[in-house]
């Protein structure tokens, strides 16, 4: 485990701010997409991709990297930010989220660009991708590790449970998990919807374990992903407890926001936020 030093949680909460910042401009230029969700992960893609996860740029089909399976496909403007700040492609390419012809699209599809590894839309089918991907790796006797990256909502498909029971039953250690637990969805809040509460205690049922974090604390999102690699006995889920929107105050845990862009007006005052966040993040570090 490579120890998270103050100036490389400096680094990632910076480069986290940066991509939110981004998750703004993107959406903007779009004038549709998915706003809530995708300010709300920033933290855990940039714990995984600039400090846990074993993977390499320049070689993006390298054989033993790892993988991540983004089932919640409709948050991927978090996903395509975090890929170019880790130099899958250019930055300035960003700007073409949901356009005509463009390699980003309102969800993911493999082969579009270097860094995506399945096709994601329809919810609740990613986790059973990354299953497959595990269980591959284990009869091949690799050492790489699969991580999913889930929305909360999602676990009201059936076929998620039948997933997080195959996985269990199988003891795919080389699984993580990671739920975005907001509490909300496009309809409304979650447990309003449809109750999912306990998950700790649905996992644990399946045979699997069970970490709880504040998906907003770097150093939480790392120490928990360090703890899913020493389990060897059977997969693990990191249940991240988000705030939707984190960042932009008009935003956060509101679930309206759930498949909403912002205007022009609306992302001034975003960016004027996360810019202001950008200064105490520096000032803290001092």
């Amino acid at each position: 485990m490579e120890i998270l030093h103050e100036k490389k949680l400096k680094y990632l909460e910076e480069k986290a701010n940066e991509i939110r910042q981004d998750i703004v401009k993107m959406l903007l230029e779009a004038k549709s997409g998915h706003s809530a969700g995708s300010l709300g992960m920033a933290d855990v893609f940039v714990a995984l991709y600039f400090h846990v996860l074993n993977h390499n740029p320049k070689k993006p089909n390298w054989p033993e990297r790892d993988r991540v399976i983004l089932s919640n496909g409709h948050i991927c403007p978090v996903l395509y930010a975090t890929l170019a700040h880790a130099g899958y492609f250019k930055l300035e390419e960003l700007k073409t989220l949901r356009k005509f012809g463009s390699r980003l699209q309102g969800h993911p599809h493999r082969g579009s660009i270097a860094g995506i590894e399945t096709t994601s839309g329809p919810l609740g089918s990613g986790l059973s991708q990354a299953i497959g991907m595990a269980l591959a790796s284990k009869l091949d006797k690799k050492k790489n590790r699969i991580f999913c990256l889930m929305s909360d909502g999602e676990h009201n498909e059936g076929n998620t449970w039948e997933a997080i029971m195959f996985a269990g039953k199988n003891r795919l250690s080389n699984l993580t998990a990671i739920i975005d637990r907001n509490n909300i969805q496009i309809d409304g809040f979650t447990e309003e919807v449809m109750s999912l509460d306990s998950l700790r205690d649905k996992y644990e049922a399946f045979n699997w374990h069970v970490l709880e974090i504040d998906g907003h604390n770097i150093s939480e999102v790392v120490a928990a992903l360090y703890e899913a690699k020493a389990i060897y006995e059977k997969p693990t889920v990191i249940i991240a407890h988000t705030i939707a929107g984190k960042g932009v105050s008009f935003m956060e845990k509101n679930y309206l926001w759930h498949g909403a862009s912002p205007n022009k007006d609306q992302a001034r005052e975003a960016l004027s936020e996360l810019r202001t966040l950008e200064g105490k993040i520096k000032s803290e570090h001092e």
